[in-house]
């Protein structure tokens, strides 16, 4: 399984949908496990939720510096 890619996936899937990004913040493992349709060992939906994570608040910084980008020109 390739961590990465699932992080990616989970990401697409939250982003697209309010419902279970508010679900994720209550219930990470649960959702992760529902997304890719697995039940997987505890390290690996700790590293997973850690990614996804990750890259939730990167996403958020990125879309916050594009805003006020805009605001200078």
């Amino acid at each position: 399984m390739d961590i990465k890619e699932k992080i990616n996936e989970i990401v697409e899937e939250i982003s697209k949908n309010p419902n279970i990004k508010e679900q994720f913040e209550k219930e990470p493992v649960k959702v992760i496990e529902k997304v890719i349709g697995i039940d997987l060992p505890d390290d690996v939906v700790m590293k997973i939720i850690d990614g996804v994570k990750a890259k939730l608040t990167m996403d958020g910084v990125f879309k916050a510096a594009d805003a006020l980008k805009d605001i200078f020109k």
